[in-house]
């Protein structure tokens, strides 16, 4: 089925001003010397890429597990969840420039907290950009109990990390609750008994994709 209550067009509202900026931008270049406004008109359209934002089919396993987030999957591991000090099988999603950046619910539940914590911007790909970048998580628990954490990496490029919910706050699975600005990954941690459906190189889709199952 759709994602339920898709909230936006295809381009993602975060990027309308970029976008219109980038318009502006390559029509006076291509009313001033037409070679500029081609290269201006490439760089909008890289906006316009960027910044797009399709509705996706959410799975109809409810026992599933769903990727937050378009990408290629870096490490799906057993690792330490530093937010519920909590051993999990870790399963992390690298974005690049060219990947759909707005960030879904994996599951359908409860946000119990949100977490903010400042850090550097190193290159998301890197295992220690989970511990030492600019990120944003949350616990997410199920009508089940089951406890998830979903974290928000920035990278390289990215300097914005966009979060729309708090706690108290229901989201369904691939409703979107956020966007990270050019290049950035997304770490989610699961029960250690769930069973990966993702390996590491795998390239996932948000929502559509699976990422586990819960044990």
């Amino acid at each position: 089925m759709p994602t339920p209550a898709y909230p936006h067009p295809f381009i993602a509202r975060e990027g309308w001003p970029f976008l219109a900026l980038a318009i502006v931008v390559a029509a006076l270049l291509w009313w001033w010397w037409w070679p500029l406004g081609v290269l201006g008109a490439l760089v909008a359209a890289f906006v316009l890429q960027f910044f797009r934002d399709p509705p996706r089919e959410v799975p109809s396993d409810g026992n599933a597990v769903l990727a937050p987030a378009d990408g290629r999957i870096v490490a799906v591991e057993t690792a330490r969840d530093p937010w519920l000090k909590r051993d999990a099988l870790k399963i992390s999603v690298f974005m690049n420039v060219f990947n759909v950046h707005s960030n879904r619910s994996p599951v359908d539940a409860e946000v119990m907290h949100v977490w903010y914590e400042p850090g550097a911007f190193v290159n998301a790909a890197l295992d220690k950009a989970s511990t030492a970048n600019e990120r944003n998580a949350l616990h997410l628990r199920t009508s089940e109990g089951v406890d998830v954490t979903v974290v928000q990496v920035a990278g390289l490029v990215a300097r914005r990390i966009l979060c729309y919910v708090k706690a108290g706050d229901r989201v369904a699975r691939g409703t979107r609750y956020g966007f990270i600005r050019f290049g950035s990954r997304v770490d989610v941690y699961l029960p250690t008994d769930a069973k990966p459906r993702a390996a590491v190189g795998d390239v996932v889709q948000a929502t559509s994709t699976i990422l586990a199952d819960f044990g």
